[in-house]
């Protein structure tokens, strides 16, 4: 960022106070991105965790998660950061409610805690799961999508938002069966490309539950080429 950048940036957070992303209100001390107090309120994913999906396990003799067990996914291995229910309201503004400015955090803190695995992974690129044409255009943008490029900023992976589009517009997933959500994906997805020149490829999305959306991303990728597919989610849920 240019000098004038941050001369602009410093004006407008002070017209603007940057919010929490925890508790919503204006970050205290000012200057930081997340407040003291806010901070021993997530959770984050630690060990053991699923030897594919990444998913905290509550037993230290587990390899894998139950979803693991009977799912066969598209992708390598994946990680997340938090656990989904200590920051569902923050990832619920952040979606819906235009707190765009939570992906600075969000992305500090995956850099921080999950930026050596990813590299260690060798990825050529970031690619977002994307969004409906109809979702931008009401939301203003892909919150996977800002979430990556904060990691690429930090990382240096670059991100590719044009290899994957959305193409059909589809129900919320949360409350269907894991072969329910991989009816509703059908077809949901395609390629921008015909043929993907990316051998490694790092899934971003903002949630992770059983797989289903990483998977249909994941084997749409695969198809056009890719090798190796890992992903990483900023939180992570219970699946089904």
């Amino acid at each position: 960022m240019t000098k004038t950048g941050y001369v602009n940036e410093a004006l407008l957070s002070l017209i603007f106070p940057r919010r929490c992303p925890v508790c919503d209100k204006p970050v205290k001390p000012y200057g930081e991105l997340i407040c003291d107090e806010c901070r021993q309120t997530v959770r984050y994913v630690s060990d053991p965790v699923c030897c594919k999906c990444g998913k905290q396990l509550y037993d230290d003799a587990a390899e894998y998660c139950d979803d693991c067990k009977r799912i066969t996914h598209f992708y390598i291995r994946g990680m997340a950061l938090f656990d989904y229910k200590s920051v569902s309201d923050s990832v619920y503004r952040f979606k819906y409610k235009g707190r765009r400015e939570y992906a600075k955090w969000y992305g500090k803190e995956m850099c921080d805690r999950l930026g050596n695995k990813m590299i260690a992974l060798k990825p050529d690129a970031l690619i977002p799961v994307p969004i409906h044409s109809s979702k931008l255009k009401v939301r203003g943008y892909n919150q996977a999508s800002l979430i990556a490029h904060e990691l690429s900023d930090r990382l240096g992976i670059p991100v590719y938002d044009d290899v994957v589009y959305r193409i059909k517009k589809t129900t919320p997933l949360k409350d269907h069966t894991p072969s329910e959500r991989n009816y509703i994906l059908r077809g949901a997805f395609k390629l921008g490309r015909n043929d993907v020149k990316l051998k490694s490829i790092m899934i971003i999305d903002d949630i992770y539950t059983t797989g289903a959306t990483v998977d249909s991303v994941a084997k749409l990728l695969t198809a056009g080429g890719a090798d190796r597919i890992y992903y990483a989610a900023l939180s992570i849920g219970k699946g089904i």
